[in-house]
């Protein structure tokens, strides 16, 4: 009966610890950067792209330098919403500066380092290959729209500078 006793109180001891959940702390998975055709899902592990973007993560209710922007996103032809929890790691209650919360299109920047964010950043933290010439498996012509002025260089486009409106364009070939 002692024995028993002694096992009953570890578990509880370990239910009300949280010892064996998952923390904050837990170890990201491997980054994931996809090169295939849309469409591309939010990724669980939010916590490896956020660290691959070279972010840092805060809380889910960090709304520190917030600012949030339409995102529209063309692919050989095709419209690609965004989708809810791009940059959010819901399971360990973390976000990175920049993330989406439904399918509107509507990005956020939010928390430590919203201001710095990059274009490129947002796409890794997608999980969606992104550079000079391809988006995904699109690789051929890269258009972007900065409230209606062409970037010229949207790798390094800081999220921040967009005050409305941010169109992406791509096509294979």
């Amino acid at each position: 009966m002692r024995g028993l006793s002694t096992v009953l109180a570890l578990v509880v001891a370990v239910l009300l610890t949280g010892c064996g959940g998952q923390s904050s702390s837990a170890v990201a998975g491997p980054p994931v950067l996809r090169d295939t055709p849309p469409p591309w899902p939010a990724l669980r592990d939010g916590l490896a792209q956020i660290r691959a973007a070279g972010l840092e993560p805060s809380r889910l209710d960090d709304t520190t330098n917030q600012r949030r922007f339409t995102l529209t996103l063309t692919v050989d032809g095709q419209a690609v919403p965004l989708v809810p929890y791009i940059g959010m790691d819901r399971p360990r209650a973390l976000q990175g500066p920049a993330h989406t919360h439904d399918d509107t299109g509507v990005v956020w920047l939010e928390g430590r380092g919203a201001d710095q964010v990059t274009l490129g950043q947002f796409f890794t933290l997608w999980g969606v290959r992104f550079d000079d010439k391809c988006l995904g498996a699109a690789c051929g012509t890269i258009a972007v729209r900065a409230d209606g002025r062409p970037v010229d260089k949207p790798v390094t486009l800081k999220l921040a500078t967009v005050t409305e409106r941010l169109e992406i364009t791509a096509r294979a070939g």
